[in-house]
């Protein structure tokens, strides 16, 4: 596993090339990769399978990385996401490492609401996130 500078720093760079340079984007990932999507009960083995369909992606993607948390070869990244400018989503990665490199990734996406009134006297008042994505 990498140490945490070099786990965040290629994290951050395999988000920054994400829709941009695919070529970069996917070099965190091992070539026997696996990629799916729960949601959509979809399943892509083999790096080379997910980075060509990433290519062909017809929308504009922006991701703002909210989290990072890892525990051994298991790291959780939270990131909300917009498509062709369209209001945020959040998504969950949830990457297993071999090595220093991902051998299967998890991406769950979903929209936000609202927090229901009658929850709110268990609440705390704040909440310990980073500040929501710039414009």
């Amino acid at each position: 596993m990498l140490e945490d500078t070099d786990l965040l720093q290629a994290l951050q760079r395999h988000w920054e090339y994400s829709g941009k340079d695919e070529d970069i984007a996917h070099e965190i990932y091992h070539d026997d990769a696996v990629l799916e999507f729960p949601q959509s009960g979809e399943r892509f083995e083999g790096v080379e399978n997910f980075r060509e369909w990433r290519r062909q992606y017809p929308a504009n993607i922006k991701f703002h990385t909210r989290r990072i948390t890892h525990r051994a070869d298991l790291v959780v990244v939270e990131n909300l996401i917009s498509y062709e400018g369209a209001p945020w989503m959040f998504t969950v990665s949830l990457m297993e490492f071999r090595g220093d490199r991902v051998a299967h990734e998890r991406i769950y996406i979903m929209d936000g609401w609202d927090a229901p009134q009658w929850r709110s006297p268990w609440r705390s008042q704040s909440l310990p996130d980073p500040p929501p994505p710039p414009p």
